[in-house]
């Protein structure tokens, strides 16, 4: 496969995540789908923006057994992983400072929905997350200027999310901790 990941041309067969910790650390964002590797096109100043913030608000309320970080791995199997864009882990997974996270030391998963990755963010991921007993999933919408955050808890039985809110003015949830987040620290300034 060394071969394979020095040309233009995938591995023979599917990729794993193997392949993808023998690729250069070049800051490209690298996720895999089933053995299909997607690569996203670098994030816009307001989605990192977003993301540095809710960063920064989730972590000065994060209790000790939490951790808060961002863009760090989620390796669900050998065929699948994705970065979510926030992400909170036990405190436990995140002493070992790893470069990837294993599906159950995430609590919860963020993402920060792009005009080139609606369909990923709104549907795929979910529905993946919840298939890997991710507990908690955030969506942030960005259309329109405003934002929104609609959260959603996992219905383990079924491995689906359950809406629990959808928040333009403030995120007001006890889950994965208490949270009172107004929007407007999340949101980039206009310039």
């Amino acid at each position: 496969m060394t071969a394979a990941l020095q040309s233009d041309y995938p591995p023979e067969g599917e990729w794993t995540t193997d392949d993808l910790d023998a690729l250069p650390e070049d800051g490209r964002r690298r996720e895999l789908l089933d053995g299909v590797l997607l690569m996203s096109p670098s994030p816009t100043r307001k989605h990192q923006i977003i993301a540095g913030l809710l960063m920064a608000e989730l972590h000065a309320d994060c209790p000790d057994d939490y951790d808060v970080t961002q863009g760090v791995a989620v390796r669900i199997n050998r065929t699948r992983s994705f970065i979510p864009d926030v992400l909170v882990t036990t405190s436990v997974a995140a002493a070992r400072e790893p470069s990837k996270y294993e599906p159950h030391e995430v609590v919860l998963a963020v993402e920060i929905v792009s005009p080139s990755t609606r369909s990923i963010d709104r549907v795929l991921k979910p529905a993946l997350y919840a298939q890997a007993g991710i507990p908690f999933y955030w969506r942030i919408e960005t259309e329109g200027g405003a934002l929104e955050v609609v959260t959603y808890r996992i219905d383990a039985v079924n491995e689906v999310y359950t809406e629990t809110g959808r928040w333009t003015k403030f995120v007001d949830t006890g889950e994965p901790f208490p949270i009172n987040l107004p929007i407007s620290r999340i949101t980039p300034r206009v310039r």
